[in-house]
């Protein structure tokens, strides 16, 4: 305190152009360090920056790398998908069981082969980010698998029966990828469209009762549908679908309903015996 009190009575004290040149060299040399300690913490804050987004630019890169790779894999599990479903188109009376056997081993090596690279590829990440990426060929694939069942055993293939499929496809310590209820739900409203297609056919053949089935079962799937379709407030997809999956209903049961009515009218007249002789689109006899 005495030297700090000694210093400035002799700056007092001493002439006014010394005091100012005292002063000035102080604040210079008070400046340079601010400036120095300012450059080396703008230095810091660069560094830690460039850091930081430079673990952005990585993370980014490897989800649009990522999802080039689930975008090709999906691909090809909607191209070999719908290859399934046309073998599946391919079934006659003579032929069910030889068809049907086929398209199952064809969906079976679906599974093994593309579905497969595709559970690897997202097994154990936050899939849910890159569902647009993988959704069709996901979609497409349950209308396969659910058609196969169907033909096969009249019956729905659930969604808990699909995912057990992939299960072991997974490495069990990390979390498996699952099919989500969505893109179940989208793929059973594209399967009406090929049943459409399925029960034309049978009935072009001659088996009505199949075709019946067929009609019965797309009418408990639309039915059941329109009760949860008003609750996806987030999915025009759903809503779409629903319009078409309405007129498979009616073209199905349109086409039923005229063999019935009109294949009795014309049989007699023909002379048919066969109560199941296909006449839809016959012109009428005056």
């Amino acid at each position: 305190m005495l030297l700090y009190a000694s210093k400035l009575s002799f700056l007092l004290m001493a002439p006014k152009p010394q005091r100012i040149r005292h002063m000035v060299g102080t604040t210079w040399q008070s400046a340079m360090k601010k400036a120095r300690t300012m450059s080396t913490d703008d230095t810091e804050t660069d560094s830690s920056m460039k850091d930081a987004f430079s673990k952005y630019a990585d993370y980014l890169n490897n989800i649009n790398d990522k999802r080039e790779r689930v975008v090709k894999a999906s691909r090809d599990i909607t191209m070999n998908s719908k290859k399934v479903i046309f073998q599946v188109h391919r079934m006659s009376k003579q032929n069910k069981e030889e068809v049907l056997d086929k398209a199952l081993n064809d969906l079976t090596a679906v599974t093994d082969q593309y579905l497969s690279r595709l559970v690897k590829e997202l097994q154990g990440t936050d899939f849910w980010k890159l569902r647009r990426a993988y959704s069709p060929g996901v979609q497409e694939y349950v209308e396969a698998a659910t058609l196969c069942n169907f033909c096969k055993t009249g019956t729905l293939l659930t969604l808990d029966e699909i995912n057990a499929t992939l299960l072991p496809l997974s490495d069990p310590s990390v979390e498996p990828l699952q099919i989500n209820i969505l893109d179940y739900m989208l793929g059973l409203a594209d399967l009406t469209g090929e049943l459409m297609r399925l029960a034309i056919g049978r009935i072009s053949e001659g088996e009505l009762d199949f075709a019946e089935k067929i009609c019965s079962f797309v009418r408990e799937i639309y039915r059941n549908l329109t009760l949860i379709a008003p609750e996806m407030d987030d999915s025009s997809d759903m809503k779409q679908k629903m319009e078409t999956m309405l007129q498979s209903v009616m073209k199905i049961e349109n086409a039923c309903f005229s063999v019935h009515v009109r294949g009795s009218e014309y049989i007699p007249l023909l002379g048919s015996a066969d109560t199941s002789y296909p006449l839809l689109g016959m012109p009428d006899i005056e």
